[in-house]
């Protein structure tokens, strides 16, 4: 198989749709020996969150000199970035200290490449032929790319996974683990509310499904109702819970550049990742880093204080150009709007924000809009490139009961065209909604 055919084949198992469940997964995996029952885990669940509070501990760990394998979803700038490999790079460590320029890494950060994609998906596809023959559904798409990072991750012979979650937890495929060291949940708010449930304390259920019998468990400040439910859990399986306290963060300053901060006996913190919710999730990663060391990982001060500073994460409240100041963020929900709009308030007070948005049809694009309007000087939809994508006809319809000035552009290419000319040299544009456009803003940008 050459990465024509197996792009076929993946193409081909989107017809299946998405299944939640786990039988089918156990199977796919058993027909190739198991994989993941050699790795061991950090198992990333939660509602917003996840990507970068996954990203501080895979930076953590990797700057550490752990070889760290990292499954994300979705991708958002190639197919390949959904399963990376993170290698110590002890020349560049020894190099480095805070005041070095954040582009210089203490590791290397490859993605499956074609040739891997190709292997893995060969010795799959024989497996998915097999199931169907015998009278078994045919794989999902995502049992198939979960299936193919634990065969990438075994032959890279990673130390240790950091694994997210695709939808929910409890009937996600990548819960056919059995060797987590550490379930970290991260925010949990009210989305995909038609699969997971319409109560907090139901989503919260299918949230904390990944936690296993004994382990440690990391959690965000949760809301009561989903906090309740984390805690009963953790004790019907005996696991060590550790949950965040925000009101011990001690914030010593925050701009544009990034934050400074204190938690706990931890002082003079920095992250380059900006935003309030990013310091937050700095803290959930820095709890998971110190569960990892009960359990005997060696990561000393230094490492840790490095590793969260050179963190990066595209697409989330993300710089991509200075003039005019343009911002990515993949702010598709509720909370996450939330998110945004402090942000805007937080770094540009009062001024007026250009925004070119575009959203999947199933999200509660109301009240992103509700929370964000009040920023908006102009307001530019796109359709998004995916079978799911609100037109941004029907998008602008909505945004016009917020704000008068409504542009739908259709394209991203046209947008940017649109807000370029509007905000001139001195002006702020923020691009967000859903992950799955966010990669068409890169190239139309030329960034790719």
């Amino acid at each position: 198989m050459n990465i024509q055919e197996a792009m076929t084949f993946l193409l081909k198992a989107n017809q299946y749709g998405s299944v939640l469940g786990l039988q089918g997964i156990k199977t796919l995996l058993e027909g190739l020996y198991n994989p993941q029952d050699k790795l061991k885990f950090v198992h990333i669940a939660g509602t917003n969150g996840k990507g970068s509070t996954g990203a501080f501990i895979s930076s953590v760990l990797a700057t550490a000199g752990y070889r760290i394998g990292r499954y994300i979803s979705p991708s958002v700038f190639s197919y390949a970035e959904k399963i990376q490999i993170l290698t110590s790079n002890k020349k560049n460590i020894s190099q480095l200290n805070l005041d070095v320029p954040k582009s210089v890494l203490p590791y290397d950060i490859t993605y499956i490449n074609d040739e891997d994609i190709a292997r893995e998906l060969s010795e799959i596809k024989q497996v998915c032929e097999k199931m169907t023959a015998s009278g078994m559904p045919h794989p999902t798409i995502f049992e198939i790319e979960t299936a193919m990072a634990m065969l990438h991750f075994l032959r890279e012979e990673c130390d240790l996974v950091a694994l997210e979650v695709g939808l929910g937890g409890r009937l996600d495929a990548t819960n056919v683990i059995t060797n987590t060291e550490c379930a970290v949940i991260t925010s949990i708010s009210m989305d995909h509310m038609n699969v997971l449930g319409d109560t907090l304390e139901q989503i919260a259920t299918e949230k904390a499904g990944i936690i296993k019998p004994g382990i440690e468990v990391v959690s965000y400040e949760q809301q009561q109702f989903a906090a309740h439910v984390i805690r009963a859990v953790c004790k019907q399986n005996s696991a060590h819970l550790t949950e965040a306290d925000f009101n011990k963060i001690i914030l010593k300053s925050q701009d544009i550049q990034g934050s400074t901060f204190s938690y706990e006996e931890k002082e003079d913190l920095r992250i380059s990742l900006l935003g309030k919710n990013q310091i937050k999730n700095a803290v959930v990663a820095i709890l998971a880093i110190k569960a990892l060391q009960r359990l005997g990982y060696t990561i000393s001060e230094e490492e840790l204080k490095l590793g969260l500073f050179v963190t990066k994460w595209s697409g989330r409240f993300e710089i991509i150009s200075t003039k005019p100041l343009i911002i990515m963020d993949g702010a598709h929900n509720e909370d996450a709007a939330i998110a945004l709009a402090e942000n805007i308030k937080l770094y540009f007070g009062n001024r007026k924000i250009i925004y070119i948005m575009g959203v999947l049809a199933d999200k509660d694009y109301h009240a992103i809009l509700r929370h964000t309007h009040p920023f908006a000087k102009q307001i530019i939809t796109v359709t998004p490139a995916n079978a799911r994508g609100l037109s941004s006809e029907q998008l602008g319809c909505a945004a016009r009961t917020f704000c008068n000035n409504v542009i739908s552009a259709d394209t991203v290419t046209n947008a940017i065209h649109i807000a370029k000319e509007e905000a001139r040299e001195d002006g702020i544009i923020i691009i967000f909604g859903s992950l799955s456009y966010l990669g068409e803003v890169y190239q139309s940008l030329g960034l790719s």
